[in-house]
């Protein structure tokens, strides 16, 4: 038995580390009460004026959108505040797993703290000015203005190759534009890094976002040896294809633009079923609504406040934004009546359903998806649908028989797609990896051997153009390009458990999820709600019944 004064100074001293832990409790929800006050309106207020800019175009949007922009990440950069959350962190008195997820993501937010708040004003004002040069550029060929859209149905449709060239080399023009201006922002963004203890800003923008450098690294080689093999045959296939296509002699006269797009990141239509047929006289914003509503996971809203079709000056490109974390989610498309952009519609709305169902209630900085590949994730198993035959049987309307007719190649044609975007992705994060670690080597060079490697595509003989610098996600959304590969291999994952243990279905091949509201709930309570009040790996384990694995991409695309 413990003598008296023992038992005494036992509980005096769990009654100070009470005492220590409830003033260190209350000392972070007034922090954070005291930060939110500030930091949701001035939220909100940033993304209505990026919203704005990139449906307009017009300078005095972008500008009010950068002012905005500036004064979100100073609220960031108050180094008491910085102080405050390290002290409390390290600490460990924070035992509430909701108190101390919060404090992890605010204390990756503060840490841009350490850095010059004239670098990091400036690295804004830089992007600003990119972004609004790959806003107002238009493919200028003979005196004809072109839109992307313009562009890509020219080397989808043409046969004939000058033109394709002619056009493919009018559209890389833009690299000119704003290669100097992004290598100056390559190295400030290093240099910022660097204040903040990092090798360079992509080691950086990784830890910071929950992923290990090593790990993600890791598993791109891992799928790089997964898809060497199978990309290689495919890669046969295509090129014997085109070979006969463009009626050429052998696949050495095959160059980059010969390959239906611009960077060979979707699979050309080399099987025989054009799945643009059965949208052209189609309603692609009806089919998408009406897809979303019949598996409990209504969009009309999102369709409400959104801006789906081209006009002047507007972005060209495809998103979706969450403007306040409180239900109002936007989409931004350039919609036409093909597959392309019922694989886009389907897949940024499934962003939005995303965004709009995180729980409300949930603390204002946790109202984010798990992770933002857990986001793509999302909007990849929808955007699959567009070329799903049971999809097109249940949502656009096609007969069984055509349904059976075209379900070998709608199969061959996802495969592929899936091939090729994998090869393309490692092009993306294996260049941007090699940028920041080296932003003055030869970039022109480094982009071609890359994409000679991993997407087997020729470069143009005597060509040394920043070609690199074309692709809009390099210079704007930085070491992000990733995610989109992560986030194919979540889709498999899912799927698959949601065909085994949600339909209870044995047929894992096609699948449409058509009408079925029992997948809307199983995807707003499992991986919707919790928003990111879990680290991203513990979610996927909740909802999966295992962490984030390459098998069932593998088992669907490659084996």
């Amino acid at each position: 038995m413990k003598p008296f004064y023992a038992v005494a100074l036992s509980l005096l001293m769990l009654a100070g580390c009470t005492s220590k832990q409830e003033k260190m409790k209350k000392e972070l929800t007034d922090f954070i009460r005291n930060h939110d006050s500030v930091y949701i309106p001035l939220y909100k207020q940033t993304t209505v004026a990026a919203w704005d800019a990139a449906v307009s175009g017009k300078p005095e949007d972008f500008k009010k959108a950068e002012d905005l922009n500036l004064k979100f990440m100073a609220l960031f950069s108050d180094k008491d505040k910085l102080k405050k959350l390290e002290e409390i962190k390290v600490s460990g008195l924070i035992t509430d797993s909701l108190l101390n997820r919060q404090l992890d993501v605010l204390y990756r937010s503060f840490l841009m703290a350490k850095a010059d708040t004239g670098k990091l004003n400036a690295m804004v004002r830089m992007g600003t000015v990119v972004e609004q040069k790959y806003g107002n550029f238009r493919t200028e060929v003979k005196g004809k203005k072109l839109s992307d859209n313009d562009v890509e149905e020219i080397l989808h449709n043409s046969k004939d190759v000058k033109y394709q060239k002619e056009v493919w080399e009018a559209q890389k023009k833009i690299g000119n534009i704003v290669a100097d201006d992004i290598k100056k922002l390559v190295k400030l963004r290093n240099e910022v890094a660097k204040e903040l203890g990092f090798k360079n800003y992509h080691e950086m923008s990784l830890t910071l976002s929950d992923q290990d450098p090593k790990e993600v690294a890791g598993l791109f080689d891992e799928l790089d040896s997964l898809t060497r093999k199978s990309f290689t045959q495919v890669k046969g296939d295509i090129d014997a294809y085109f070979v006969k296509y463009y009626g050429m002699k052998n696949k050495e006269e095959l160059m980059p633009w010969n390959y239906q797009n611009r960077f060979f990141q979707q699979a050309p239509k080399i099987y025989d079923v054009d799945l643009d047929k059965y949208y052209k006289d189609k309603n692609l914003e009806t089919l998408t609504s009406d897809y979303y509503s019949g598996i409990g996971l209504p969009i009309g809203d999102v369709l409400k406040n959104s801006d789906l079709y081209e006009k002047p000056g507007k972005n060209q490109h495809a998103f979706c934004t969450d403007i306040d974390n409180a239900g109002d989610v936007r989409v931004l498309c350039n919609v036409k009546p093909n597959q392309y952009w019922m694989n886009t519609m389907l897949h940024e709305f499934g962003h939005a359903v995303y965004d709009k169902n995180i729980d409300t209630t949930l603390p204002f900085i946790l109202r984010d998806p798990a992770h933002t590949f857990t986001t793509e994730a999302i909007a990849m198993i929808f955007g699959r649908f567009s070329s799903n035959p049971q999809w097109l049987k249940d949502v656009v309307g096609i007969s069984e028989e055509e349904k059976i007719k075209i379900a070998d190649n709608c199969f061959k044609s996802l495969r592929l797609d899936q091939l090729v975007f994998s090869r393309w992705a490692q092009v993306m994060y294996r260049f941007e990896r090699e940028m920041y670690k080296n932003p003055d080597q030869d970039l022109n060079k480094l982009w071609w051997d890359l994409v000679e490697k991993y997407q087997m595509m020729k470069r143009p003989e005597g060509r040394n153009e920043p070609d690199w610098a074309t692709k809009i996600h390099i210079a704007t959304y930085p070491c992000y390009y990733h995610n989109y590969l992560l986030g194919e291999l979540l889709a498999s994952q899912l799927y698959y458990y949601i065909v085994g243990n949600v339909i209870k279905s044995e047929d894992y091949k096609f699948q449409s999820f058509a009408g079925n509201k029992a997948v809307g709930t199983y995807l707003k309570e499992k991986i919707f709600m919790p928003g990111s009040k879990w680290y991203w790996n513990e979610m996927i384990e909740k909802a999966t019944g295992e962490k984030l694995t390459a098998k069932y991409y593998a088992k669907q695309f490659v084996n």
